[in-house]
C-alpha cells in the first residue's frame, strides 16, 4: 500500500500537470490570434503586390497565426496565375511573409496562354507582357518539345539575321514557322535537319533579297525547295 507521503507526491504532480497544461493552452490561445498583416517581397517585373495581395487575402481569412497550415496555404498560392514558387513565414505577433517568385515568360502559347522556361503553359490573365514574344502552339503537353525546337531555330538562323515569330507544331506531328513576321517556312515531320539546312543555302544565295515578295517556303521535298510569291504560283527552286 502506498504511504501517505507517496499519494501526496503524485497528487503534487499531477497538479502540476494540470497547472502546466491549463497554462500552456492559456499561452497558445494568446498567441494564436487573428493574422493582422501579409507581406510581400520578391522580384516582381510583370505583377503589381497590389493584385497579389488581393489574391493572397482570400487564403488567410479567418485562420490564426499559430493554427494556419503553412505548407498547405503555400500549396494555395502557388495556384495564383503569375507565380511559380511561394515561401510563407510566420512574423510576431501576427503576420505572414509571402516571398514570391514570379513566372517567367518566355512566349505566347496556343493564343490564351503563356509558357515559361521550361516549356510549361500558364495563364496570362490581366498582366501586360513583351509585345516581342515568339508566338508558339502546340497539342497539349508539348510546351518543352516546341520551346526546345525554337531555340535551335533562333541559333541556326541567326547567323542569316533571321528571328523565328511563330513556330506551330500540328496535332500530325508536321513544323512549319514564322520568319519576321512575314514568310512561313513549311518544315514538315522529318528531316529537319537536312531541311533546314537546304533552306540556308537557298535564303542566302537567292531569297534574302526578294524576302518581302515571298508567301511561304515548302521545305518538304527531297530535292530542292517550293517557293510561293504574293501574286504568282509556286515556284521550284531545285537544290544545288
Amino acid at each position: 500500500m502506498a504511504s501517505a507521503g507517496s499519494r501526496g507526491t503524485l497528487l503534487g504532480l499531477l497538479l502540476l500537470f494540470v497547472l502546466l497544461g491549463a497554462g500552456g493552452r492559456a499561452l497558445w490561445l494568446w498567441l494564436d490570434r487573428p493574422i493582422e498583416r501579409v507581406s510581400i517581397s520578391g522580384d516582381l517585373d510583370y505583377v503589381s503586390a497590389s493584385y497579389l495581395r488581393e489574391e493572397l487575402a482570400p487564403l488567410v481569412q479567418g485562420q490564426s497565426w499559430l493554427s494556419v497550415d503553412l505548407q498547405k496555404l503555400r500549396d494555395r498560392a502557388r495556384a495564383i496565375e503569375w507565380l511559380s514558387e511561394v515561401r510563407v513565414s510566420r512574423h510576431w505577433p501576427d503576420a505572414l511573409m509571402f516571398e514570391l517568385y514570379e513566372q517567367n515568360p518566355v512566349a505566347r502559347w496556343n493564343d490564351a496562354l503563356l509558357l515559361n522556361s521550361r516549356g510549361i503553359p500558364f495563364r496570362r490573365g490581366e498582366v501586360t507582357v513583351p509585345d516581342d514574344l515568339p508566338d508558339l502552339a502546340g497539342p497539349p503537353g508539348s510546351g518543352p518539345e516546341v520551346l526546345a525546337l525554337l531555340d535551335r531555330l533562333q541559333g541556326g538562323l541567326a547567323s542569316l539575321n533571321l528571328k523565328v515569330t511563330q513556330l506551330r507544331l500540328e496535332d500530325r506531328g508536321a513544323w512549319r514557322f514564322e520568319i519576321d513576321d512575314g514568310v512561313w517556312v513549311m518544315l514538315g515531320r522529318n528531316q529537319r535537319d537536312s531541311r533546314l539546312a537546304r533552306f540556308a543555302a537557298a535564303w542566302q544565295r537567292q531569297l534574302v533579297s526578294q524576302a518581302s515578295r515571298i508567301r511561304y517556303i515548302d521545305l518538304r521535298y527531297p530535292n530542292g525547295i517550293v517557293v510561293a510569291w504574293h501574286g504568282e504560283t509556286e515556284v521550284a527552286v531545285p537544290q544545288r
